[in-house]
């Protein structure tokens, strides 16, 4: 089979940084900016510190301490997320914001504290509380979004939150490494820009705009471990989202494993100073940050789940090119940053580190957007924090499993190459049990780098409820082009014939397609179609049709077939006209001469287009009159 790829393209779509520049999002990106940047500024110093002057500090084991703290961080989004995610959903979400801030403060005031009397576990005390401020802010952070901004908008949204988050995560792991290590106010610089920084944060927060409570009457549940076993099992009910959420504590657990690692990786393994340790994280935060902005670009302005997979493969491929980069690492003297980028094998190591993050944020960035557009509204806070507990589990789990790979005799390369394989072990899972998540990938695949795909007027298909699309039936891959463009998922009726070519097959089962063959052929199976659209329809699906019911073997469109007629009069719903350009004569159609000769003729970037009409009354919405917008939606570009 013939591999070929798509660009999908839409010009009349504003980059996702103009949102930066508007209030509805503005203030709430420099807000959480901040909350991140200062955790890690905060953290980064005090695992920087354990780890290269350890002795001023504690007798325990660093490495003990490089994955105790993480753990204790996280502990707080097991104990209270349940809390925090009914607080959001019943209050007013930019009033929180601001209570959650000044609770940073307060947090930073103690830290300072330790830092001044050199106290370790008031220190330990502080990295708890801000687990505690980030797990209030999280249900807060994602359920704010899908308030705020519109469908098409909601992918760019979360790729700038991402990206600013891990911009912060760099920056804040950074400094905090370089400062607490300056002589002589290394502490004291720690201690004043940490409350310098959660300053900053209160006063952009002010600005945040009001966000309505989602459930105003809901009645808090006050016992955490009751609470999350009832939000666990709402989110179950929607398997779609619980695997979404899953996945994205997956993603935790690999980074939290793979971070944790860095400092004693960066010395032990790599021998290099601090800055070494400064220049990985550097190394994963920028991928992350540009996988997260690129998420915008490769998924067409809308929740492209088809990237997660895709996402999934290159954490494993990096993760396991990491161990062995790690490997071919020979050097035992002591460098520096630059003296590090000149040893053999050095510049694979950083780029390994680049690109697992960059396929993190392919991998995540859907992962969330899917959430926030798939989860009950009045529940979305609640799912979020579900989703925070979950991560905070797999979390913790990371730790462990960390402390006892190492204990056991493994080697932090090692470590690096388990979590690859067992990464790869748990995407074959989910993707086998939720397989739209493949099938998006396979369509995402297929459409992505041979063909530019315009996709015209992609609003006008509704965001939610019933519809049916009509289209024109010019190749085999018709149904894939539309899936790969439609904002939504999208169930397809089918000829039986086509429904059953090989490879082909197996995409349209898994997009659950409905085949379909004429009466006089098969009037069992015609019967069986027209249930199964109308249920399909009834479920708030949108259902796409090719009314000519075969391919086009000129060129021209066909009459349209009664049937659309038929599911109408059934089940009254919208229909969108829709028309395909610019396939005819490629490989998948039935136009003469050889098909590779064709598709070379072509060149390897032709041009499609899909371009989508205005809304049709169900009254209105006859064969013929469909036919003559799709026409004129097609035009003579065949």
């Amino acid at each position: 089979m013939r591999v070929c790829f798509f660009v999908i393209t839409n010009m009349s779509q504003s980059s996702q940084f103009s949102l930066l520049k508007q209030r509805r999002f503005g203030p709430f990106f420099w807000t959480q900016f901040f909350g991140a940047f200062n955790d890690n500024v905060f953290k980064t110093a005090l695992l920087t510190i354990l780890t290269y002057d350890t002795v001023n500090w504690t007798d325990l084991d660093p490495g003990f301490l490089n994955n105790l703290i993480p753990g204790l961080f996280i502990l707080p989004f097991v104990l209270f997320s349940a809390t925090a995610g009914q607080l959001a959903d019943k209050f007013e979400k930019s009033r929180l914001v601001r209570y959650v801030k000044l609770l940073e403060i307060a947090i930073m005031c103690v830290a300072a504290f330790g830092w001044a009397t050199h106290n370790l576990w008031l220190l330990v005390a502080a990295v708890v509380g801000m687990g505690l401020h980030s797990t209030m802010f999280g249900p807060v952070k994602y359920a704010y979004l899908p308030q705020h901004l519109k469908q098409d908008e909601l992918v760019g949204g979360n790729g700038v939150i991402e990206m600013g988050t891990f911009v912060g995560i760099l920056i804040g792991e950074v400094l905090g490494a370089v400062l607490v290590v300056h002589k002589p106010w290394g502490l004291e610089l720690v201690a004043a820009g940490t409350i310098a920084v959660a300053i900053i944060g209160w006063m952009t927060s002010r600005a945040v705009p009001h966000s309505p409570a989602a459930q105003a009457d809901l009645k808090i549940n006050w016992n955490p471990f009751t609470e999350t076993v009832r939000n666990i099992r709402f989110t179950k009910h929607n398997r779609p989202v619980f695997l979404s959420v899953l996945g994205n504590s997956w993603f935790w657990f690999y980074g939290a494993l793979l971070l944790a690692q860095f400092p004693l990786y960066a010395k032990s393994i790599l021998h290099g100073g601090h800055d070494v340790f400064v220049l990985l994280l550097t190394a994963f935060s920028l991928g992350i940050g540009a996988g997260s902005l690129l998420c915008e670009r490769l998924s067409g302005h809308k929740v492209e789940i088809g990237l997660v997979p895709f996402g999934s493969i290159g954490l494993s491929l990096f993760g396991f090119d990491l161990y062995l980069a790690s490997l071919s690492y020979v050097n035992v003297a002591p460098v520096d940053a630059f003296g590090f980028l000149a040893q053999h094998g050095a510049v694979r190591i950083v780029f390994d580190c680049v690109m697992i993050g960059v396929f993190g944020g392919f991998y995540i960035v859907p992962l969330f957007a899917m959430i926030q557009t798939r989860c009950d509204p009045q529940h979305i806070s609640r799912t979020i924090a579900g989703m925070n507990i979950m991560n905070a589990v797999f979390m913790v789990g990371a730790a462990l499993v960390a402390m006892l790979l190492l204990k056991s005799g493994f080697t932090i390369p090692q470590l690096f190459a388990a979590t690859a394989v067992l990464n790869l072990l748990v995407a074959i899972y989910i993707f086998s049990v939720v397989q739209e998540f493949l099938i998006r990938f396979v369509a995402w695949l297929l459409i992505h780098t041979v063909y530019r795909v315009r996709l015209e007027n992609a609003e006008i298909i509704p965001e939610k409820g019933a519809a049916v699309l009509v289209c024109n039936h010019v190749s085999y891959v018709d149904a894939i082009v539309i899936m790969a463009a439609s904002p939504r998922p999208v169930r397809f009726v089918m000829d039986h014939r086509i429904f059953k070519i090989p490879v082909l097959s197996w995409i349209f089962r898994t997009a659950r397609v409905i085949p379909i063959a004429p009466a006089k052929e098969d009037p069992a199976r015609m019967e069986k179609a027209f249930d199964e659209i109308a249920h399909a329809l009834e479920e708030g699906d949108l259902v796409c049709i090719f009314p000519e019911g075969k391919l086009t073997g000129t060129g021209e469109m066909n009459e349209f077939k009664g049937g659309i007629k038929k599911i109408i009069d059934r089940t009254p719903v919208p229909v969108i006209p829709m028309a395909l350009r610019g396939l005819w004569g490629s490989f998948w159609t039935r136009s003469d001469g050889n098909p590779f000769e064709r598709k070379f003729n072509r060149g390897l970037r032709s041009k499609l287009a899909l371009v989508v009409g205005n809304s049709v009354a169900p009254d209105a919405a006859t064969p013929e009159f469909l036919y003559e917008q799709v026409r004129d939606l097609r035009g003579e570009w065949k």
